[in-house]
């Protein structure tokens, strides 16, 4: 059957998880934040009679009526107020509406239904405590083997956990799985390619016991199998190229995401411990590493997800996310707005954590991952950096300089901002002011302090300015002369001042604050100028080798002068700002263009293949960041003090705050150790579910309260626990697994088994699989013989022509653009932490392959390997056709109608045959049919 076939199928639904998730993060923190305090239990007087704090009231309505229809947007009163399409119906009140994000959020959740999680009855922490009774919190402890009747069928620990289930059940498991069904179903499994067809040939006529397990050492021993598996675990890590959606110029790219995923890959293949390797992608920099830094690459786990706009907090929260769901299956970041609705997790806890990744920050050189990395073109890599940071920094100088001197230029502006500043009542408005008069609020502020400090004792430079500061604008015009009169006499030597200060006020007396701002500032201009002159001078003195005369200039030569000088350039000048700050007096176009000189560098790191793979590392800050609450998660509005430390449901309540620097280290350890419940029985699940289709828990990523409990509880805790004891190897894990006869099994069906156990969840066949978006691919290339096993480097452009053979795990993940094609295939989405693919069956997928011009070009090259040449029969062509595609020999029907069609073909006139001859058109046949991406 063909894949057009998959079009006469129902698009899957998203399960019920995907709406929960999408309240969580969108609906009850806006609820949370604009409307509970009218529509809540705790508001002083429930207004409209309407509460939205749980499910039924917010179905229920209020004094109008049901406040939603699920289903139906455009008849719910909530989406109508608050849109305000109604003058007399408008949520939330007063001009307070919600942006266009937000109501598209609430439509959009209306429109799935309103899926809400929330009880009837609201629920306190306190009662949530009491639920670390909850299977997944009690610590592992390994069951002991239960004892089968039929003992024959069991070939590892595993069968016994099955075979007890089933026994008691009066049920049967399945016959072994034929062996060429089997070194197929192992091999996707284990390196997602498909066996060659002399492996098949091979495995099939070794009669010897440790066939079967020589395969799977053979599979496990291969790179094929890092590459297979880190795909799986990049999806738990939300990994992508790219940063996601950003304001600005910024490069978009990380320049060096692939080496997280070479990390990845490179650690399952050396079977790294599973503890090393979750502390590793934690806190690797605060490892002790010798000369091999390249674990430092695995810090990509945290930084890689989205960058949402830069802003902070999402970041961290993001952080936050990954590392609880993936490794441990909690969702902590539902508890960033308030404690858990369900698990056993305070807010207070969030915050802790949050505490942890606040005192990180990326560095902004990133560490080299070892010696000896330069790759051939390093060189030339560095020359074009060269030029690029050259280029760079003397814009970025060039325009310091203009701004620092505009700085300066507008000492008088300056001076009566400041002065208007400090005669304000409500503060609030001063960086307005500043702002309107197209002023640096940040420099206002300095001057205030500065005329602060100066105003202290005599100043004799600004006495004068705090003298005619003090009048009040009645008597200004008839005490201001009388202060200039003094001011310019310059008579009091114990209070002398400034003779060009004495001189600004000799001749007219000023009128207003105005004007002695603006003589101050023609003064300080004065000063400044004379400076440029002679740094202007000395520039043209030239010695014999190019060098200037003598040192530069400290001073100006007359030292009234000077004085006024130091007002603009003293260490702390108000006008003198840091180059960090510089930058944020640059005009739009300046920045605009700083911004592109950044991203042309940026670029070059991520492109160039001369740039030395670097780490997406993390580093922890000098002074660890103390954590607050933030009420309703508004970083605005903060609360208590907590500290730096574990989940109390996972530590207890004697754990101890972190100490130290951020916590990271001492946070991935609490994770990777075996007194934690979840870590192991987390990562078990995960790949159980990859073996079998189905987890034994069925949400990989949520162990909490609204987890289904285990199929196999004592089988999840024994291999948790025979993993930890047995030194945290995946691969032995694998081994434990695939040799088992459960996992052999044939997926065909049992009418009274299917009767009893519907779902399988019994695992009394095997289920019958579709390969996914990176198995399906592959296995086009590997058949057609064009399949490029280069590994590692630089990610690659899968999409566009001329089309790329590396195997699919190295491609390009544009984490905001993400290609339909991937879309249409199902792959993962890296804008969070995925607990597992969901498979849908929608005609895009048959449309695209019959139409694909990469599909196609297999075709033709399927037909064009040497082996297919070398055929000399057409019955020989054929059967070396289905044993490259399906690793099988064709039936007699299958060649007589192989043969009918290559005579249909080359009967018919050559203008309908298209540009595909006959055997090409029958190879695309082949490509496309169920059964090469099936596996039993």
């Amino acid at each position: 059957m063909l894949w057009l076939s998959m079009a006469e199928g129902a698009q899957a639904t998203q399960p019920d998880a995907v709406g929960v998730e999408f309240f969580e993060k969108k609906i009850r923190p806006l609820l949370v934040d604009h409307c509970y305090k009218c529509h809540s239990a705790e508001s002083e007087k429930i207004k409209g009679g309407l509460r939205l704090d749980t499910r039924d009231n917010l179905l229920k309505g209020g004094d109008t009526g049901p406040s939603i229809v699920p289903g139906d947007p455009e008849k719910s009163l909530l989406i109508k107020a608050v849109r305000y399409t109604d003058k007399d119906l408008q949520m939330p009140p007063k001009n307070k509406k919600l942006s266009a994000e937000k109501i598209a959020d609430l439509e959009a959740w209306v429109k799935m239904g309103a899926p809400d999680p929330r009880a009837d009855k609201l629920s306190t922490l306190n009662s949530q405590l009491s639920n670390q009774q909850h299977w997944a919190f009690q610590p592992v402890k390994r069951p002991a083997v239960p004892v089968v009747k039929n003992q024959r069928w069991v070939q590892t620990p595993v069968d016994n956990f099955i075979l007890a289930k089933l026994e008691a059940k009066n049920m049967s498991p399945s016959r072994q799985a034929d062996r060429r069904t089997l070194i197929r179903r192992v091999t996707f499994d284990l390196a997602g390619l498909p066996p060659t067809p002399q492996e098949v040939v091979a495995f099939v006529a070794d009669k010897s016991s440790e066939a079967y397990s020589k395969v799977v050492d053979r599979l496990l021993a291969s790179p094929r199998y890092g590459e297979r598996w880190g795909r799986h675990w990049l999806d738990v890590a939300r990994y992508a190229d790219t940063k996601g959606y950003l304001a600005g110029d910024e490069e978009r790219r990380y320049p060096y995401s692939y080496t997280y995923r070479d990390y990845v890959i490179r650690a399952l293949n050396e079977d790294l411990p599973y503890d090393q390797f979750l502390i590793q992608q934690i806190a690797a920099d605060q490892l002790d590493l010798g000369e091999d830094k390249r674990p430092l690459a695995a810090l990509g786990f945290l930084t890689l997800g989205r960058r949402f706009l830069n802003n902070q907090p999402d970041i961290i929260d993001d952080r936050i996310d990954v590392v609880m769901r993936g490794t441990m299956a909690l969702t902590v970041a539902c508890a960033r707005c308030h404690d858990h609705k369900f698990d056993p997790i305070p807010t207070k806890d969030y915050y802790s954590l949050y505490g942890v990744f606040a005192s990180s920050s990326e560095p902004s050189e990133k560490p080299l991952l070892g010696k000896n990395t330069q790759p051939p073109a390093y060189n030339e890599y560095l020359a074009e950096r060269e030029k690029r940071d050259d280029e760079l920094n003397d814009y970025r100088a060039t325009t310091a300089a203009n701004a620092r001197a505009q700085l300066r230029q507008r000492a008088g502006d300056y001076l009566l901002t400041a002065w208007e500043t400090a005669r304000m009542a409500d503060k609030s408005k001063a960086e307005g002011l500043a702002r309107e008069r197209k002023l640096d609020p940040g420099v206002a502020q300095h001057w205030v302090s500065s005329l602060e400090n100066w105003r202290k004792q005599h100043h004799p430079i600004f006495a004068p300015w705090f003298a005619f500061a003090d009048l009040s604008e009645s008597e200004f015009p008839a005490r201001a002369k009388e202060l200039a009169a003094r001011f310019a006499a310059n008579e009091d030597a114990s209070k002398h001042i400034n003779p060009l200060v004495a001189k600004a006020f000799s001749s007219n007396a000023p009128t207003s604050m105005k004007e002695v701002a603006e003589r101050y500032g023609k003064l300080l201009d004065e000063a400044d100028k004379s400076w440029q002159e002679v740094c202007e001078a000395n520039k043209k003195i030239i010695g014999p080798e190019g060098q200037t005369k003598g040192p530069a200039p400290t001073t100006l030569p007359e030292a009234d002068q000077e004085a006024l000088r130091q007002v603009l350039y003293a260490d702390d000048a108000p006008a003198r700002i840091s180059d960090g700050e510089v930058e944020r007096l640059f005009d739009v176009k300046s920045i605009q263009k700083v911004r592109a000189l950044r991203r042309k560098l940026d670029e070059l790191e991520a492109t160039h293949p001369g740039a030395p793979p670097r780490a997406m590392a993390l580093v922890d800050n000098a002074t660890p960041t103390e954590p607050h609450v933030f009420i309703r998660g508004n970083a605005g509005n903060q609360g208590p003090e907590v500290p730096r430390q574990f989940v109390e449901v996972v530590a207890g309540r004697a754990r101890k705050p972190f100490q130290k620097g951020s916590g990271r280290l001492e946070l991935a350890r609490a994770i990777a150790s075996r007194d934690n419940p979840l870590t192991a029985r987390v990562i078990v699940n995960r790949i159980w579910l990859e073996h079998f289709g189905a987890g034994l828990v069925h949400t990989p990523s949520d162990f909490g309260m609204r987890s289904e409990p285990p199929t196999h509880p004592e089988l999840l805790d024994y291999l948790a626990a025979r993993l930890m004891d047995e030194g945290w190897s995946l691969k032995k894990l694998h081994r434990w697994i695939v040799l088992s006869s459960t996992y052999q099994q044939c997926s065909d069906d049992n009418p009274r088994n299917a009767s009893l156990d519907p779902g399988n969840q019994l695992l009394w066949k095997m289920n019958r699989r579709r390969l996914d978006f990176e198995a399906m691919r592959d296995t086009l290339l590997a058949v057609a013989g064009k399949l490029d096993l280069t590994a590692g480097g630089h990610s690659v452009d899968l999409i566009t022509e001329p089309f790329s053979t590396r195997r699919t795990v190295y491609g390009y993940i544009d984490r905001q653009n993400l290609p339909n094609l991937y879309r249409t295939f199902d792959f993962a989405s890296p804008d969070t932490t995925s607990p597992q693919r969901f498979f849908t069956t929608v005609p895009q997928q048959a449309l695209f392959l019959m139409n694909s011009p990469f599909v196609v070009q297999l075709a033709k090259h399927l037909v064009a390997r040497p082996d297919f040449k070398a055929a000399h029969t057409e019955e020989q062509r054929i059967r070396l056709l289905y044993e490259l595609a399906f690793q099988r020999d064709p039936t007699n029907d299958e060649i007589k109608l192989a043969h009918q069609f290559a005579e249909s073909q080359n009967a018919a006139p050559s203008s309908s045959t298209g540009h595909l001859d006959a055997w090409q058109k029958y190879a695309q046949i082949l490509l496309l049919a169920n059964e090469l991406i099936y596996v039993d």
